[in-house]
């Protein structure tokens, strides 16, 4: 069997580590870029899965088994490459700063505690207690949640792409997809690139913003729309609290997230397009993101911002995100795309669920 997977950030190598598990599959992935540029390399690699809302249907299911997946992803990828993936097993703590949410967090952690998965609701003794950096007038209270977890999604894909090459998957990197003929009515059987045409049995399209124009080709265009995010990364030296626990901190939406040696990454700003698709990076709300995360850690004040990004993320246009279905009038072709904020979150769900789509 010939499988073609087209994009290659998180969730396009996720499916490619996935389906190099099957015997006798031919697989190549192609990516006009390197690994890991576009939204996969500006995310912050948050998994919010166990503190998320979600508490059932597949939106909860595909974020309970992407975060039992990543407990032995993580070790499986770094034996087979040797290479070291920041993984933060000290959970996610979410500020509270007003009463009826907190009230909210207590219903969720009684649904979780039935589901198996634990959250602690702390007050503010407790907050102080364990997480002195933690200082702002307005916060009520927090919710704990040691089985989330935070990584690097660059470092993570990487070893996701490696860990494939060791068992015979071919990337072609800078290389184009220009389109895909139909031989038959409901059936792709090649790509044509920029380096010749290939045959295929399947056709996975997990090119993120890319998707649409690659859709348009086949005449069922899915509609994906940029959101730009900006991040920064400060150096403060030491570290914030405890040196031993580093949780990734959240608060209205502001993560502040340890990544060693005293420096943290924060983010991220969610801006959309104006009447095009351009999205040019606004400067106040980046720092209108950092003046918050200095409101919920005061000793942020005195970091050095080091280095600032941005990435487009891909949001499905009137649709939920992320895609992951048939390509509508394709029997062979499969969508695994648009995952909006949720890529490295998703990505291991993602994977399964073309594996059993292909193999049903």
């Amino acid at each position: 069997m010939d499988v073609a997977i087209i994009g290659c950030g998180i969730v396009g190598a996720a499916i490619a580590y996935e389906l190099s598990q099957v015997p006798g599959i031919k697989i190549t992935v192609f990516d006009k870029q390197p690994p890991a540029q576009a939204s996969t390399g500006a995310a912050l690699g948050v998994l919010v899965g166990i503190i998320s809302q979600k508490i059932k249907g597949k939106a909860w299911q595909m974020r309970q088994t992407s975060i039992q997946r990543y407990e032995t992803l993580i070790p499986e990828l770094e034996a087979i490459t040797g290479r070291k993936i920041p993984f933060n097993r000290q959970g996610i703590l979410s500020l509270c700063l007003e009463a009826e949410k907190l009230e909210s967090w207590e219903n969720l952690a009684a649904v979780r505690h039935t589901q198996g998965w634990k959250l602690e609701i702390w007050d503010t003794t407790k907050l102080k207690h364990i997480c002195p950096q933690v200082d702002h007038p307005q916060i009520i209270g927090a919710v704990y949640s040691p089985q989330d977890r935070q990584l690097d999604p660059t470092a993570l894909t990487l070893a996701l792409v490696e860990a494939a090459q060791h068992k015979g998957v071919t990337f072609k990197f800078g290389v184009t997809v220009l389109g895909s003929p139909t031989t038959e009515a409901t059936q792709c059987t090649s790509v044509e690139t920029t380096e010749g045409k290939i045959t295929a049995d399947w056709i996975i399209i997990s090119a993120g913003l890319g998707s649409t124009a690659i859709t348009a080709q086949l005449n069922q265009k899915v509609d994906i729309r940029p959101v730009l995010g900006q991040a920064l990364q400060v150096r403060l030296g030491q570290s914030l609290g405890n040196p031993d626990f580093q949780p990734a901190i959240t608060g209205n939406d502001v993560h502040i997230v340890p990544v060693g040696g005293g420096d943290y990454w924060i983010g991220a700003t969610v801006e959309f397009p104006t009447d095009s698709d351009e999205i040019p990076p606004n400067q106040e709300l980046l720092e209108s993101v950092r003046q918050q995360a200095i409101a919920f850690c005061p000793e942020l004040a005195t970091a050095e911002i080091i280095r600032t990004w941005s990435g487009l993320r891909p949001r499905p246009e009137g649709r939920p995100a992320p895609v992951i279905d048939e390509l509508p009038g394709f029997s062979n072709v499969l969508l695994a795309t648009g995952h909006y904020r949720n890529g490295v979150l998703l990505a291991p769900a993602t994977a399964k669920a073309i594996r059993e789509k292909i193999f049903k």
